[in-house]
């Protein structure tokens, strides 16, 4: 797979799973910290989808 795809798919997958952690203690999916959570997720899906194609 292409290095662009992987860190693309990494991206999707943990902002979305970044943005939905808040909702778990009640918040709403749409609050601040929703949007903190999304970009840390973000973040950590860039890292292991950029690890994922250099290995």
């Amino acid at each position: 797979m292409n290095s662009k795809s992987l860190i693309f798919i990494g991206t999707i997958i943990g902002s979305t799973l970044g943005g939905y952690i808040p909702t778990l203690w009640g918040a709403d999916a749409f609050s601040f910290s929703s949007i903190i959570f999304s970009s840390l997720g973000a973040i950590l899906g860039i890292y292991i989808g950029f690890k994922l194609s250099n290995d």
